[in-house]
């Protein structure tokens, strides 16, 4: 394929230059021989009319007065010259042997001058400018005879031929300098290309960390420059990939892990109390739910990613959160949390309940869960005439600085064995982010002053019996 565009590039310079060497070749070719033909036409009628001029003072054209008055014409250069009378007879010839006097001459151009015309006829051929040209000879406006001049030239040709033979010498120089441009240029070219066609190969095999090294300010360049960029999100993408994989089966290897060594122990453990067993047990479907809910989380992403969202509907976005209150109440209660909530604008947005649930859900059990015995956890929905905006902070342990930018990342733990502890999958907040995300929306993050945390949710809104502003 290289080495075909490198033919094809190659072949268009060859055909362009081809056919600007051809033009070349032409053109001054014909113009040249037009302008000898011009030249020759003003030049032979010119010398036929002086001996026209001559011979129209005659009353009756003969041989003698026609020789007579012919000698008084200067030597024109002229190939051949008759003179004939009205009958077409002729009269004189310059020509000393093989001469025509007193035969008669049916000449085309002679018949065509006793009939009242001016006749010029020129070609090139044989290597020679062949001219003839014929005019009447008119007495008291009767037509008694006629002058027909040939000329027959290789002076001028040679001329022509020469600058035709020169031409040729130097586009043949020309063609095959220029090919040899052609065929560098080319392969310079589909060198570049070669590059780009090498680095999507070692892509298409694996390599995302390889770039198209192509040099230049034009269209190829620019074309590496956009090859980069696509490498550098598919590099990304693939890192995430990669780590997303590792973390899923880090994570689901855990409580497998888990459940295989509790049921283990309870196999290779003669006469274990109840009691244990019992707790075993219990420690066993807890694992289980924690592998359930990494497993629906795991679906959910999923579904997220490529793009399968539930229909949406409009949502009150002010009830949902009620609803979450009174489910997260008793936990809040238990870890001696105060947990309120507070209705500054009603809201509704398009989406469906259950990802709207699980969006504050999500928030409103990690601030209860990263929480201090007496700290608080408030959930503020308020906004614009544009945006729903439905804020949870509290006052806990808060998150570093340093984690923020990743806290909404797959997997991605402040406190990897406190948040196992708290049996969070890691995968919450950026269900909740994503889905936001693809509801026109997102959700940000910052620190509380005093300490804490706040998120913000934000929502186009939907008014009631309208369509999204």
């Amino acid at each position: 394929m290289h080495a075909s565009l490198q033919r094809k590039f190659s072949f268009s310079y060859i055909a362009i230059i081809l056919a600007v060497l051809i033009l070349l070749n032409t053109y001054p070719l014909i113009t040249s021989e037009n302008l000898t033909f011009r030249s020759k036409q003003s030049s032979l009628q010119g010398s036929v009319s002086v001996m026209v001029t001559a011979l129209s003072g005659l009353e009756e054209l003969s041989e003698e007065n026609v020789a007579g008055a012919m000698t008084l014409v200067e030597e024109t250069g002229i190939s051949r010259v008759l003179v004939t009378d009205a009958s077409g007879r002729v009269l004189y010839d310059t020509r000393e042997t093989d001469g025509a006097i007193g035969r008669y001459a049916f000449y085309t151009e002679l018949v065509q001058a006793l009939r009242g015309e001016d006749v010029f006829y020129t070609e090139f051929s044989d290597k020679a400018f062949k001219s003839r040209a014929a005019s009447p000879v008119i007495y008291h406006s009767q037509t008694i005879g006629a002058v027909y001049a040939y000329e027959y030239d290789t002076e001028q040709a040679e001329l022509l031929l020469s600058l035709q033979r020169n031409l040729l010498t130097i586009s043949a120089v020309v063609l095959v300098f220029a090919g040899g441009i052609s065929v560098l240029l080319s392969r310079v070219l589909t060198r570049r290309f070669g590059v780009l066609t090498d680095a999507i190969r070692k892509m298409r095999e694996g390599s995302y960390s390889h770039r198209a090294e192509v040099g230049g300010h034009d269209e190829i360049s620019e074309l590496a420059a956009e090859f980069n960029d696509m490498a550098d999100r598919l590099q990304t993408t693939e890192d995430a990939r990669r780590r997303f994989v590792s973390d899923a089966s880090h994570e689901l290897k855990t409580p497998l892990a888990g459940i295989r060594l509790l049921s283990d122990s309870i196999l290779q453990t003669e006469n274990m109390d109840a009691q244990t067993v019992r707790e075993f047990v219990g420690d066993i479907e807890q694992e289980s739910e924690r592998l359930a809910r990494i497993t629906e989380n795991l679906l959910r992403l999923t579904r997220l990613d490529s793009g399968m969202l539930p229909e949406a509907q409009r949502v009150d976005l002010s009830s949902v959160m009620a609803r979450v209150v009174r489910m997260l109440r008793l936990v809040a209660e238990e870890k001696q949390v105060d947990l309120s909530y507070e209705i500054r604008r009603e809201g509704q947005t398009l989406a469906s309940e259950d990802e709207i649930h699980e969006i504050i859900y999500n928030l409103t059990e990690n601030a209860i869960k990263y929480n201090r015995p007496g700290g608080f956890v408030k959930l503020l929905l308020a906004g614009d005439e544009k945006d729903c905006l439905l804020t949870v902070s509290d006052n806990g342990i808060g998150i570093p600085e340093g984690d923020m930018p990743r806290i909404f990342d797959r997997f991605y733990r402040v406190d990897k064995m406190r948040s196992r502890a708290a049996g969070g999958t890691g995968l919450g907040l950026s269900i909740a982010a994503d889905t936001a995300r693809r509801r026109g929306g997102s959700i940000e993050v910052r620190a509380r002053e005093g300490g804490g945390t706040v998120f913000t949710v934000r929502l186009p809104r939907c008014e009631e019996g309208g369509d999204e502003t």
